[in-house]
């Protein structure tokens, strides 16, 4: 008896989630989901779960303090295009979350706690499509999983009618042509470079007729971005006297760089040779097999080759040729004893913490996570898999060197908020001229979306300072692995997940093989820097590739002039 007591007093007494709303508006509704050991009797204001609900109380009081006074451990706001039944018509709707945390919990895990939930709440799997819905959702989770979540304030803003704006549509999804224009055909040869591309090549890529692409070429040729060679042959026209050569000559001691830097893009190299002092360039054309190029020059004391890749990608071919320009180029150059990967890449964000927040124009640096005892710089996913227990099971390929040297100069400037602002505004007076726009986009631009399901998405606010983090403005740089593998890059649930397994904070187009190439060479020292163009591996964010390209050449310059001066 004495027994069954002390079981109804510990049930009676027991923590329960009880939603309450704290405040309404004719346009917004704000509520307080919270965690309190109570003894609830049902009333006609406080109702008292029972079945699969039990342990949920919903209190009908209609003005509510959460009773906490100190700011919230993290909050975060995205937006809903909700339709009406009636006439389909779209309201747009901000929610806005505020989360405090149980005492247990250190202020470090709080913002990834945070993130969690809302990518639970969000996820495309069930995400909700109602008020009921979403707000059900909620208790749920907080009532089974998130147990050191201890309130929750929800806002919901009505913010009127509108049209929502188009969703991602992957390009390899589009069943139809692209229409032929002068800059996708720019793109093709600048993809290409440094191979030049015939008239049958653009026909067969993209399904134009002959003449279309003739005119194309003809309109590039006249504005000077692109030349024709012998035999019906296109190449992009390099904005610096090129010399093109059957072989690379001969280099003495003291011009042999010990530094190369290797591009994937044509605006990559653009940006990178913009860094650089008393340029050289060479074309190593051959009509069998892949050509190269070669920018020699000087980054302060040091002297440094630049290459761009003719192609990347995962085809056999691309893989071949990514591999072999690097073996070619640390062939040539026998004295490199550093290797700078530079270019764009895909950002991870965190919606919740703005130190860990990666966005568009921000620099990742390829570093070891600080809480992981594998010291890869770089996690190449070649597989991923949902297991039985709802996780991810990962085949993957890490690369560290053997040398962290650049990774702790890297890492000494991001402490001593280094000037990496005035190297970009060294790369934009000398690209000045050069076609592409180089200034940062407007800010407008940097939209982050998530997709939700069934071509759903919502849109989320980027985080904002909070606490003691402070927005000092201009180039922010990451140090953090960065990742790589269209497994996971692209693939929505599965990079979310990888990233946090792998602590990555930004995904490139894939250039495993260069790293092959480079340890395979025994090259104990390198790095890669991305800038971040867009939220998936940086292939899809055109509108910022230039100017990510130059903040990320812009951080490689930084490092470089850290460097000590070569002994030789």
């Amino acid at each position: 008896m004495f027994i069954e007591y002390v079981e109804k007093m510990a049930d009676s007494v027991e923590e329960k989630v009880i939603m309450t709303p704290k405040c309404k508006t004719a346009t917004s509704t704000t509520l307080v989901v919270e965690r309190k050991v109570v003894q609830a009797e049902a009333s006609d204001k406080i109702h008292v779960a029972g079945g699969d609900h039990t342990g949920i109380i919903i209190n009908k009081e209609q003005v509510y303090e959460n009773g906490v006074t100190e700011p919230c451990h993290a909050q975060l706001e995205f937006r809903v295009y909700l339709v009406s039944a009636a006439n389909g018509s779209h309201t747009r709707e901000a929610r806005a979350l505020r989360f405090w945390f149980k005492p247990q919990m250190t202020p470090g895990e709080r913002p990834h706690e945070a993130q969690a939930f809302f990518r639970e709440l969000v996820s495309p799997q069930d995400f909700p499509k109602d008020y009921v819905g979403f707000i059900k959702k909620i208790i749920k989770l907080m009532q089974h999983k998130y147990l050191q979540l201890k309130i929750l304030e929800i806002e919901l803003r009505q913010e009127g009618t509108g049209t929502p704006p188009p969703a991602f549509i992957e390009e390899s999804a589009a069943n139809q042509t692209p229409v032929i224009s002068e800059q996708r055909v720019l793109d093709m040869i600048e993809n290409a470079y440094p191979n030049p591309l015939t008239v049958d090549d653009f026909i067969t890529a993209g399904k134009w007729s002959k003449a279309e692409v003739k005119d194309a070429l003809e309109a590039l040729e006249e504005k000077g971005l692109t030349r024709a060679m012998s035999d019906g042959l296109y190449i992009r026209q390099h904005s610096v006297d090129t010399q093109v050569v059957k072989q690379m000559p001969m280099l003495c001691s003291s011009r042999q760089p010990s530094i190369a830097i290797i591009t994937a893009l044509y605006c990559e190299k653009q940006a990178v040779d913009a860094m650089m002092d008393n340029q050289e360039t060479f074309v190593r054309y051959t009509t069998v097999g892949e050509s190269n190029v070669y920018t020699l020059g000087t980054i302060g004391a040091h002297r440094v080759v630049t290459t761009k890749l003719p192609s990347v990608g995962r085809t056999r071919e691309a893989m071949t040729a990514a591999g072999n320009t690097t073996t070619r180029l640390l062939g040539i150059f026998q004295k490199v004893e550093y290797v700078f990967l530079v270019g764009v890449g895909g950002g991870v964000p965190h919606y919740t913490d703005y130190e860990r927040h990666v966005r568009l124009g921000d620099v990742v640096v390829s570093t070891p996570a600080a809480d992981l005892t594998d010291k890869s710089v770089y996690v190449f996913c070649e597989k991923a898999e949902r297991n039985e227990k709802g996780g991810w099971d990962y085949e993957v390929k890490p690369y560290k060197p053997d040398s962290f040297l650049l990774q702790d100069i890297a890492l000494r400037l991001m402490r001593s908020h280094a000037p990496w602002d005035s190297y970009v505004n060294e790369g934009l007076e000398r690209l000045r001229g050069v076609p592409g726009r180089w200034e940062a986009p407007l800010g407008g631009s940097d939209r982050l979306t998530m997709d939700v399901g069934n071509g759903a998405f919502i849109e989320v606010s980027h985080p904002a300072p909070s606490g003691d983090q402070v927005d000092r403005g201009g180039l922010r740089v990451h140090c953090a692995p960065v990742a790589g593998g269209r497994a996971v890059s692209c693939a929505g649930e599965a990079r979310a997940a990888f990233a946090a397994h792998a602590r990555a904070q930004a995904y490139d187009c894939e250039l495993d093989a260069v790293l092959d190439s480079v340890k395979g060479n025994r090259k104990d020292c390198f790095v890669s820097i991305r800038g971040i163009s867009d939220y998936r591996d940086g292939t899809r964010g055109k509108e910022w590739q230039p100017h990510a390209a130059l903040a990320a050449a812009a951080v490689m310059k930084a490092i470089v002039a850290a460097m000590d001066p070569p002994t030789d």
